[in-house]
């Protein structure tokens, strides 16, 4: 018998089949998770077995209660602004293709102070639709950031757009990662480029891929691109989470 210990998914645990604790991982991005023979390495691959560390999640909780208790009170006292987000949502139907983009990483370093180890995992996935027809693509290497897998994605698509043929064409971008839509949408990459490739506080990270997606978007005279919440039932966003997981599974 085997025990899964899903160290950071949906609900983080212990569970005695793959099927139980593969509805927990698939698909969450950062998800950590180990099988162990034993269900003593299991506990303690979670750290249940050490009190200040459980005194620590608890702490950890309380501060996400009072933090979520914060923003909704917050939120409570803003106007709401129902034409910023009508205008911000466009219509598929009136692009020629819509296209998908996301990346992601099995981050073993997410807390304080820790890096993406070299042994972890990482992937991006692109999707473009247009009338009745879609293509998709995915790849992924070792040891790459969030950010960087976020890029990648992005430069893929446009390489395949472009391969295609469709890169004058009137485009719609739908991304969850402001990282890459700041940069187009503000400016950033203009401003970047003018120093040098630089950024006003110093260096500039993953400075080769912006600037080959600088490179890329003067082939797109008619694209938009737009941000769409993570998670949020955004059936192309969803597809594309779902296949970067999926190559990290199965082709890593």
């Amino acid at each position: 018998m085997k025990f899964y210990a899903v160290k950071k998914g949906r609900k983080p645990g212990i569970y005695r089949n793959w099927d139980e604790a593969k509805a927990q991982v698939d698909g969450f991005s950062g998800a950590e998770y180990k099988s162990f023979a034993q269900i003593t390495d299991a506990t303690d691959y979670l750290n249940w077995n050490k009190e200040t560390q459980g005194q620590e999640i608890r702490k950890d909780e309380d501060n996400l209660q009072n933090a979520i208790k914060k923003i909704v009170n917050t939120s409570k006292k803003l106007p709401v602004q129902t034409k910023t987000v009508k205008a911000r949502n466009s219509n598929p139907n009136d692009y020629f293709a819509t296209i998908y983009t996301d990346g992601g990483t099995r981050n073993t370093g997410v807390y304080k102070g820790g890096h993406v180890k070299k042994t972890d995992k990482a992937a991006w996935a692109y999707r473009i639709e247009w009338g009745d027809q879609e293509v998709h693509g995915a790849g992924g290497e070792y040891g790459a950031t969030n950010n960087k897998m976020e890029q990648t994605g992005f430069i893929n698509a446009l390489k395949k757009l472009i391969e295609l043929g469709f890169n004058d064409k009137k485009l719609l971008f739908v991304l969850d990662s402001q990282y890459v839509l700041n940069a187009i949408n503000k400016g950033w990459l203009k401003s970047w480029k003018k120093r040098g490739w630089k950024k006003s506080s110093g260096p500039l990270a993953n400075k080769e891929e912006w600037q080959e997606i600088d490179r890329l978007l003067t082939k797109f005279p008619n694209a938009k691109f737009e941000w769409t919440k993570g998670h949020a039932n955004n059936a192309g966003n969803e597809f594309v989470d779902h296949f970067l997981n999926k190559y990290m599974d199965e082709k890593m």
